[in-house]
């Protein structure tokens, strides 16, 4: 198993940790994903534990290739399974294995992460995952020469440095935040202050 492989395992399974006590209502709260549930957010995180690649190709197929399109209607369609079940398949084997069409184990790793950031921050739980995952995404996330992040973020002429694990990152005005709320702020998460100017 690879250190990518284990550390997805690893967040996959202090996510469902977290959520397993969730009462029922908790899963219809907000998540940090416009319009999204938390339900909504891990049935998307498990979609591939449902959706075998012919599965969710045909249902690809069905939205014209718009795989946005696809994903959003069966996070909506799913986000009624019982909490049971999304937890099953978020403990699945298949999620613990799952490389993302076109990123890989990195890409299945900041999926992980940053969903998992969606539902347990609102959820006042903060960051349940490992310090290795999130200064792996936080690496990631910045790994570009143009001072944005790989979602168009822009960190140029700042320096961020996570006040909870060993990370930092640019140079300039100091933006010190826990990692959880770099990543979100990262990724460009509504209400997130770390980088707001």
């Amino acid at each position: 198993m690879s250190t990518l492989e284990a550390l997805v395992a690893e967040e996959i399974a202090a996510l469902a940790d977290a959520l397993a006590p969730l009462e029922p209502d908790r899963w219809r709260a907000d998540s940090l994903c416009a319009g999204w549930t938390v339900a909504h957010v891990v049935a998307h995180l498990t979609m591939a534990a449902r959706y075998p690649a012919d599965r969710f190709g045909a249902e690809l197929a069905a939205d014209g290739y718009d795989v946005t399109r696809t994903s959003d209607r069966l996070a909506d369609a799913d986000a009624a399974l019982p909490p049971a079940v999304l937890l099953a398949d978020l403990r699945s084997d298949t999620m613990a294995t799952f490389a993302q069409p076109g990123g890989g184990m990195a890409g299945s790793l900041s999926h992980v992460v940053i969903h998992g950031l969606d539902v347990t921050v609102p959820l006042g739980l903060g960051r349940v995952g490992g310090d290795a995952a999130a200064r792996t995404v936080l690496d990631q996330l910045v790994a570009t020469a143009d001072g944005r992040t790989v979602l168009g973020v822009d960190t140029a002429g700042r320096a961020l440095r996570a006040t909870d694990v060993d990370w930092a990152h640019g140079h300039g005005e100091p933006v010190d935040a826990g990692a959880a709320e770099l990543i979100l702020s990262l990724v460009g998460r509504d209400g997130v202050p770390a980088l707001a100017r």
